[in-house]
């Protein structure tokens, strides 16, 4: 029979993705011996996929474990006991047995976040909820797209305040839907109005999937007053502002807007690139400037896509033996890229050039020579030319040149000023992968 722990992987597999499923979670083992009924540890091969899993996965295998045992476990994923203690690249293993029951990612601190302009309103607001929590901002309401940090500050908070010995409370929507029902059920709900309203801090993740959830809003509703009228402090995140979440009660959207509602918007390239390095430090992996850049051009805007790109490359290097070059970087994350850019289009390039540049697609067809103009002519006709199917006779056609030698002239300029100036060679990468993940599916 297999364990309890191998019957929680079996059933994550149905949850997430095959990709995850076969890269990462299925190189975990349980360890039996060391497990306990509140603490379920697993063993990876190597620091970056351990880390990956605890940062992308522990909370969801420690809810599948309270589906199964009633227990909702701290869950500790940690490398081999023969190689724990002398791989020099090792990531010191993240305790995740916390007090009061809270899974909060250890890694997930004020210093390991990366503040850039997108991001800078909402940092500084949680850095002022951490030293003065239920006093100001309360509650705080963050909410951007997905991946780019709002759970991170979040529990950046939380850390804080456990630090300080504090009863700290984090879980999702679907998390606290699930304890509400069973509590529901058991005829237990004294422990679970405990459990959410005698709390210090409450951090909720994706509080949009409230919507048209008449019962578990009542129940939110009334732990949100009992939070408050306490001064214990709340942090909630969303994909989206409070009026604009569909299917939400009009009393819950004001008690959201009562406090202090900060928004993070996709990082700007230079943020990017420092988030990287910062994974990077984070997680012992050597890249150098050139592939930090490559990566950071690849990379949309949710910027957990970092810890998977970097997982990858350093399996690899490892696997062959070879440095992490941007020759190596490409040929790996080449299939990667290639998915992202079927169903390429002049008019699509156009478009996106035209609005990053700020001008005008009928400027950039034009026969006129003011220099901001030639500059996107020239990267609009590398990228349709890098990037599409079509030759250069039929590209000359397109731009109303002479002849396919204009366009040629063109790929050599815009080749040479590549090689000689990388602020613009870093420029048309960022262009070019924004059009690949433009496309449409």
């Amino acid at each position: 029979m297999n364990s309890i722990g191998k019957q929680v992987l079996n059933a994550l597999k149905g949850e997430i993705n095959e990709i995850d499923y076969q890269r990462y979670i299925k190189q975990l083992s349980y360890d039996e011996n060391e497990s306990k009924s509140n603490l379920a540890i697993f063993r990876a091969p190597n620091a970056l996929i351990a880390n990956w899993i605890r940062t992308k996965f522990a909370d969801k295998i420690a809810h599948l474990f309270e589906i199964k045992t009633n227990v909702k476990p701290s869950v500790s994923i940690l490398l081999p006991l023969s190689t724990q203690s002398t791989i020099p690249n090792a990531i010191t293993p993240l305790n995740t047995e916390r007090p009061n029951g809270s899974l909060l990612n250890p890694s997930y601190t004020f210093q390991n976040f990366v503040v850039g302009d997108s991001n800078n309103f909402a940092f500084i607001a949680a850095k002022n909820v951490s030293e003065k929590p239920g006093v100001v901002y309360n509650p705080l309401f963050i909410y951007g797209g997905v991946g780019l940090g709002k759970t991170h500050l979040m529990q950046s908070v939380g850390n804080v305040m456990l630090a300080q010995g504090k009863t700290v409370i984090y879980t999702s929507v679907e998390q606290f839907l699930n304890d509400f029902t069973r509590h529901l059920s058991n005829r237990t709900m004294d422990r679970f109005k405990d459990k959410y309203r005698k709390c210090d801090l409450l951090l909720i993740d994706d509080i949009q999937f409230l919507s048209n959830k008449n019962q578990i809003q009542e129940e939110f509703f009334h732990t949100f007053d009992a939070l408050r009228n306490e001064n214990k402090q709340i942090i909630i995140t969303s994909d989206k502002p409070p009026k604009k979440i569909g299917g939400l009660e009009e009393r819950l959207k004001s008690r959201f807007e009562s406090g202090l509602v900060a928004d993070i918007q996709p990082p700007e390239l230079e943020t990017k690139i420092e988030i990287i390095k910062k994974k990077c430090e984070i997680n012992r992996v050597k890249l150098d400037r050139e592939v930090i850049n490559y990566v950071a051009t690849i990379i949309e805007n949710n910027t957990r896509e970092i810890e998977g790109i970097l997982s990858k490359l350093n399996a690899y290097s490892q696997l062959m033996g070879v440095d992490i070059t941007i020759e190596f970087a490409r040929n790996v994350l080449k299939e990667q890229m290639a998915e992202k850019r079927s169903n390429i289009t002049i008019d699509l390039i156009m478009d996106i050039v035209a609005k990053e540049l700020n001008i005008k697609s009928s400027e950039i067809r034009s026969k006129s020579r003011n220099s901001n103009i030639v500059y996107a002519r020239r990267i609009a006709i590398y990228l349709s030319r890098s990037l599409t199917p079509n030759s250069m006779p039929q590209l000359a056609q397109y731009f109303g040149m002479k002849d396919h030698t204009a366009v040629s002239h063109t790929m050599k300029k815009i080749q040479e000023l590549m090689k000689n100036d990388e602020d613009f060679r870093i420029k048309v990468e960022e262009l070019s992968n924004k059009v690949s993940i433009s496309t449409p599916e």
